[in-house]
């Protein structure tokens, strides 16, 4: 099936639980700079959308704010914070990131904004995002995004009063892992 014919109810049922589990070990280098976990309040690793340790498929945050556009990040420009990795274009965007993460990490730890909206953790693809109010949003695909862009203050709300609950249950199911 088209994942971007999927109808609504479908999509709510698209639930990723494991999807952010445990960060494998990250080789360190000279290049990867690392949060300071004391200084900042800590998500659940499993609350951000991660695959292999690295944060909304390596695409850098930072990037949608400066060039108007999804850009891939690399590894010379990683930046550890919540748990798993994320990659920068550069050292300019990986130092914004690092100097204020909120201000840059998508909403929803980076899943998809309208599946968080009707209860579920769904994946993102890069290309389908917003920036609305100064904060990112992304969505499982740009047919879904279209749904979210119908009613975006409603979908928000609503993924507002799920988000605690999500990213709870996701946190404590990857603790088995």
């Amino acid at each position: 099936m088209n994942p971007n014919r999927l109808p609504k109810i479908a999509l709510t049922s698209i639930v990723l639980l494991g999807v952010a589990s445990t960060v494998p070990s990250i080789t360190r280098t000279g290049e990867i700079a690392t949060a300071n976990p004391a200084s900042e309040s800590v998500t659940p690793a499993a609350a951000i959308f991660a695959e292999d340790g690295i944060a909304i498929r390596g695409t850098d945050p930072v990037a949608y704010f400066t060039e108007g556009r999804p850009v891939q990040g690399v590894q010379d420009y990683a930046y550890e914070w919540q748990g798993v990795t994320w990659l920068f274009a550069n050292a300019k965007h990986r130092d914004l990131f690092a100097s204020n993460p909120e201000a840059y990490a998508p909403q929803y730890g980076g899943f998809c904004a309208y599946g968080v909206s009707q209860g579920a953790l769904v994946t993102i693809v890069p290309e389908a995002w917003a920036i609305v109010d100064g904060k990112l949003y992304l969505n499982f695909s740009a047919d879904v995004q279209r749904q979210w862009q119908e009613d975006i203050p409603g979908y928000i709300s609503q993924a507002n009063q799920n988000w605690p609950t999500l990213a709870s249950k996701n946190a404590q199911s990857n603790l088995s892992y």
